[in-house]
C-alpha cells in the first residue's frame, strides 16, 4: 500500500520560551537567594532559596492537573506500525530504554513517522527487530506519544502477523524536541534578572556603608562571551551555558566544565551545584562562612548521564520538557536530586553520593 507522510505537529514555540524564561527566573532566584542569606547570615532567606524550587514545580505539577485528568478521559487510537529502526540506550537494569524509529499507519488516515524511547526487557528484544510490525497505542491529539502494546488483543496481533507497511517518508516526529538556542537564551535571561531582583531587594544588606560590600572580591565580576559557550562568574558562583549542539551529558562534558570554572582557585568548596541541558551554575562557600557544603571532586560525574536517562525514561513523563539535577549536602550527606517536568506533570528522582538511586517520586 501507499503511505503518505502526515505533517508533523507544530511545536508553541512562545510557550516553551516564556516556560524557558520563567524557569530561569525560579533558578536565578533560588541561587541569588542562597548566597545572599550565606553572605548576610540570614537563615530565612537561605531556606526560601531551598523551598522556591519546591514551590514552583508544586504549581507547575497542579496547574496542569486538569489537562491529565482531560487526556486521561480520552481512550487511546490502536493502529499498526513498522520499526524502522532500534537503538538501545546503555543502561544498568534489566528493562533497557530503547530508542524507536516507526512509521505509524492509523485506520483511515496518512502514516507518518515518529521516534519514541521505552523501556524494553531484555529478554524481548529480539522481538523488536527492524522492519517488525507492531501495534502501537497514541492519543488522539498528540500522534507523536507513541507506545507499542506488549500484549495485543489477538485480532490486533493478528492483524501485525499478516501486515505490510511501507516506510513513511521523514522526518521523525520526536515526542522531546531539544531545547534551541533561543529557549537556552531566555533560560538565561530569566536567570540574570531572578538574581538581580534579589540582589536588589538586599543591597542595602549585602552593600552597606554607601555600597562598600561586606565581603569585596579581589577581582570584579568577568563576563566573557566566547563562541562556544557563555560564563559568568563571580566571587560567589559561577554560570556556564554551553553553546548550540552541546549538552552537560555528553562524555565528559560536565567534568570539563566544573574544572573551568575552578581552574586555578581553591574553590572546590560548593554550597549547591545546579546542571540543566547546556546550563552550569554552582554556589560556593565563601571565605570565613559555615554551612552545609561539599567538595566538587566528590560528584559522581560519570554517573550522572545514565542517571538524567533514568530519570527521563523511567518515572513516568513520556515527553519532557526539560530537566534539572541539583546537588547540595543540606540533609548531612550528598544528595543528587533529578527533576523531570513534562506535559504528564513533574517527576524526581534522588540518588546519593556513590550516584545509587535511593528515591523515586514518579508521576502519580
Amino acid at each position: 500500500m501507499t503511505i503518505t507522510a502526515a505533517t508533523p505537529p507544530a511545536h508553541r514555540a512562545p510557550v516553551d520560551l516564556a516556560r524557558g524564561f520563567l524557569t530561569g527566573g525560579v533558578l536565578g532566584t533560588s541561587l541569588a537567594a542562597l548566597v545572599a542569606g550565606i553572605v548576610i547570615e540570614r537563615v530565612p532567606l537561605f531556606v526560601t532559596g531551598l523551598a522556591v524550587p519546591a514551590v514552583y514545580g508544586l504549581l507547575v505539577f497542579l496547574a496542569g492537573a486538569p489537562r491529565r485528568l482531560r487526556e486521561a478521559s480520552v481512550a487511546p487510537c490502536t493502529a499498526l506500525a513498522v520499526i524502522e529502526s532500534r537503538e538501545a540506550v546503555k543502561g544498568e537494569e534489566t528493562d533497557v530504554p530503547v530508542r524507536f524509529d516507526l512509521t505509524v499507519a492509523p485506520d483511515g488516515a496518512p502514516a507518518y513517522r515518529v521516534e519514541i524511547r521505552q523501556d524494553v526487557h531484555i529478554a524481548d528484544l529480539p522481538d523488536y527487530r527492524p522492519q517488525s510490525v507492531v501495534v502501537v497505542e497514541y492519543a488522539p491529539d498528540r500522534p507523536w506519544q507513541v507506545r507499542i502494546v506488549k500484549r495485543p488483543t489477538p485480532e490486533w496481533e493478528e492483524r501485525a502477523a499478516g501486515a505490510r507497511i511501507d516506510s513513511a517518508p521523514g522526518p521523525a516526529v520526536v515526542s522531546d524536541p531539544p531545547e534551541g538556542a533561543a529557549a537556552g537564551f531566555a533560560t538565561l535571561f530569566g536567570l540574570l534578572l531572578g538574581a538581580a531582583a534579589v540582589v536588589l531587594l538586599f543591597r542595602a544588606d549585602l552593600f552597606p556603608q554607601g555600597g562598600a560590600a561586606r565581603q569585596p572580591s579581589p577581582k570584579p565580576s568577568v563576563f566573557s562571551t566566547p563562541t562556544p559557550s557563555t560564563t559568568i562568574v563571580t566571587s560567589a558562583s559561577s554560570t556556564m551555558v554551553l553553546g548550540p549542539g552541546r549538552s552537560l551529558l555528553d562524555d565528559g562534558e560536565l567534568r570539563r566544565a566544573v574544572d573551568s570554572l575552578t581552574q586555578g582557585k581553591d574553590r572546590r568548596r560548593a554550597v549547591t551545584l545546579v546542571v540543566q541541558n547546556r546550563l552550569l551554575s554552582i554556589v560556593f562557600l565563601p571565605t570565613g562562612k559555615e554551612a552545609p557544603h561539599f567538595d566538587l571532586r566528590s560528584v559522581p560525574y560519570d554517573r550522572i548521564p545514565s542517571l538524567v536517562t533514568a530519570a527521563r525514561t523511567t518515572l513516568g513523563v513520556e515527553s519532557p520538557r526539560s530537566w534539572q539535577l541539583t546537588a547540595d549536602r543540606v540533609t548531612g550527606s550528598l544528595t543528587i536530586r533529578i527533576t523531570v517536568t513534562g506535559s504528564e506533570g513533574t517527576a524526581s528522582m534522588e540518588a546519593d553520593g556513590r550516584g545509587e538511586v535511593v528515591r523515586r517520586s514518579p508521576v502519580r
